[in-house]
């Protein structure tokens, strides 16, 4: 369990990173002027040709990796929330990295989502455990 846990751990900051990369990329890009085929082209061109874009690729891949690794390995509805956690790490990232300024309503928000994870934690720990099957004892010949 506690090597899941490391994994999730590492798959939510490589998450983080690679949201706020992507974020700090799509700045350099500058705005969207319109929805023209040449807006488009440009945007995607630029995007393309950023290595703040692709190395957040590159940590969301990563991301990716290591949730196919948890989905192997544990229950969706245990996992799948707590990715939700996400959210906090890319938040208080979003307040380090980017400098952006987090209103009240978002943290209250942030809480839920500690709440929630915290619950579905529990219940993965409270979960009946499978017996351990019965050991027979050899049959003998007479």
């Amino acid at each position: 369990m506690l090597k899941l846990l490391l994994i999730l751990l590492t798959g939510l900051v490589c998450e983080s990173a690679g949201v706020v990369l992507l974020k700090k990329g799509i700045d350099q890009i500058g705005d969207v002027n319109g929805y023209t085929a040449a807006e488009i082209f440009r945007v995607v061109k630029s995007g393309l040709t950023s290595p703040t874009i692709w190395l957040g690729i590159f940590f969301e891949a990563l991301f990716f990796i290591g949730l196919l690794v948890l989905m192997a390995k544990s229950d969706i509805s245990f996992l799948w929330p707590l990715t939700a956690l996400s959210f906090v790490f890319t938040t208080f990232s979003a307040i380090w990295f980017l400098h952006e300024h987090v209103a009240p309503a978002r943290w209250i928000g942030v809480v839920f989502i500690v709440i929630g994870a915290a619950f579905i934690s529990y219940s993965e720990h409270a979960k009946e455990k499978p017996a351990p099957p019965a050991v027979q004892a050899p049959v003998t010949e007479k």
